[in-house]
């Protein structure tokens, strides 16, 4: 599959705005109204699941048709998570010693949970809270996603489907996630007890989504469902019905328009920020912890905001250059790579 270049630059946006929602409560003067906006951030979450789906089914779908496929597919994609997810959560873990032979005790350390979270089956409804590293409750979705994905790309061929069935399928996972969240007030509410369902309805629709896209529809379709979901968002539908219904519209949207000349997602800076969006994603709760541990204070300065922030970029880098990726061919190499695959 030819990169989508835009697609990944969404990555690196969506990974800095995770980051800015776990640190808002700690930046010093930071404004009301752009601290409202920035507590919106872990719906960031949703476009990852989304575009997890829709690029995986445009990369696998149709090699699964053979099963003989599928130990290869699971292998690479333990390949790109895990390896990272167990270096930041033996990071977490010395942490929590350094914190014990200080004295001090975090809640969110639980050892007793830890095989869990190293297997990253801890969000699959065997935990209560996000504990250690918080943010790989959604890797644990997404491993979840991953294991069922073969079975769906046998079992069902969205390109046998007419657009329209596949509009409607889209709809209905949707819809099963606004019913499965009855009473939450927003998709962030109660990770632990809806975490899954919203990385699978999610994961589900960018396939279908993938399917569309293949189809290349006029892009005024996703433009015109994209602006009235979020009026409907605006005039207070709730979230946990339209704001998926409009991240998927635009999604598509993005997708059909990606590559043309001048295009504002295609830049190499912000493609960068995408490729290296797995290491920021994974290593800023961790760093921020850490961070703000000598400080001892509950609000930074925004001078400190800043340096903390440029810590994220270089830890973010050089995880990617010298664990992320490295680790990842390693275990591709564990058994002979087949000639012309994707690397994702």
């Amino acid at each position: 599959m030819t990169e989508l270049r835009a697609l990944t630059s969404v990555r690196g946006i969506a990974a800095w705005l995770v980051v800015l929602y776990h640190i808002r409560g700690g930046i010093a003067g930071l404004p009301p109204a752009v601290e409202a906006v920035l507590a919106k951030g872990y719906l960031a979450v949703d476009v990852f699941f989304l575009l997890s789906g829709f690029v995986i089914w445009l990369s696998w779908h149709a090699r699964l048709r053979d099963p003989a496929a599928i130990p290869r597919f699971l292998q690479k994609r333990i390949a790109r998570i895990w390896p990272l997810h167990a270096v930041m959560l033996a990071a977490a873990v010395a942490l929590a010693l350094l914190l014990r032979t200080t004295g001090r005790t975090d809640p969110a350390f639980p050892f007793a949970e830890l095989p869990l979270h190293l297997l990253l089956v801890e969000n699959w409804g065997v935990t209560d809270a996000l504990r250690w590293n918080d943010p790989a409750w959604s890797i644990s979705c997404e491993l979840a996603a991953y294991l069922l994905f073969p079975l769906l790309a046998l079992a069902a061929d969205w390109r046998k489907l007419p657009s329209v069935a596949l509009l409607a399928l889209a709809t209905a996972l949707l819809l099963a996630l606004h019913t499965a969240m009855h009473g939450a007030a927003s998709l962030g509410e109660d990770i632990p007890r809806h975490g899954l369902t919203r990385c699978l309805t999610e994961f589900g629709t960018g396939t279908l989504l993938a399917a569309l896209y293949l189809r290349q529809p006029r892009a005024i379709w996703p433009a015109s469902a994209a602006l009235t979901t979020a009026t409907a968002w605006a005039v207070g539908t709730p979230e946990t019905l339209v704001a998926p219904a409009t991240f998927a519209a635009l999604l598509l949207l993005l997708a059909l328009t990606a590559g043309r000349p001048g295009h504002p997602l295609e830049g190499r800076r912000l493609h960068w920020l995408g490729e290296i969006s797995y290491a920021t994603y994974l290593s800023h709760f961790l760093l921020w912890k850490a961070f703000k541990l000598p400080l001892a204070a509950a609000t930074l300065a925004p001078p400190l905001i800043v340096l903390y922030l440029l810590l994220v970029l270089i830890v973010s880098a050089a995880l990617y250059r010298w664990i992320e990726r490295p680790a990842q061919h390693h275990v591709n190499r564990l058994f002979l790579p087949r000639q012309g695959e994707e690397s994702r």
